[in-house]
């Protein structure tokens, strides 16, 4: 009886500690010095994708100006959705569908050239024509969630760049 409730508070204890550390999987990225300060330009400044990139970039206490010579500016070129199938059922209609979210943005460094960058993201989605409704909600959360990766994944490209 005693070593089970030893057992139990060695448990607990290492449990308590390791949620206390402040350990993080993701997000804390080391953006470089010379693009703490930048300007986000899109072709819709209002799309989903745009404002979720300027969450981003805010929470990595990363300033956004207007455009200048000396500004380095991230520039969304062009996001998109496209519909592959994957499989279909015995009577021909489709059963699985494969949606890919492309994104393409560029960096430009003051007195440099513009770095172009792709991000493809890939998702499966099971297409049943007896749970229409239920469908569209979930299409609607995987382009949701496929955007969000999308913001992550440019906040990775800008920690990654070298400057030089």
């Amino acid at each position: 009886m005693l070593i089970k409730r030893i057992c139990f508070a060695i448990a607990a204890l290492s449990i308590m500690l390791s949620a206390g550390c402040g350990f993080k999987l993701q997000g804390n990225y080391s953006i470089p010095e010379q693009l703490q300060t930048l300007h986000l330009s899109s072709q819709d400044e209002y799309s989903e994708l745009t404002r979720l990139v300027r969450e981003r970039l805010r929470l990595h206490s990363i300033a956004l100006v207007e455009s200048s010579d000396d500004t380095p500016t991230l520039r969304i070129v062009h996001d998109s959705l496209d519909r592959s199938t994957l499989s279909l059922y015995p009577t021909g209609n489709v059963a699985e569908y494969e949606l890919t979210y492309h994104v393409t943005f560029a960096v430009r460094l003051p007195q440099g050239e513009s770095q172009r960058f792709d991000i493809d993201i890939h998702r499966d989605y099971l297409d049943d024509p007896r749970t229409a409704l239920a469908k569209s909600r979930e299409m609607e959360l995987l382009l949701k969630e496929m955007r969000n990766q999308a913001a992550d994944r440019m906040i990775q490209t800008l920690a990654s760049i070298e400057i030089n």
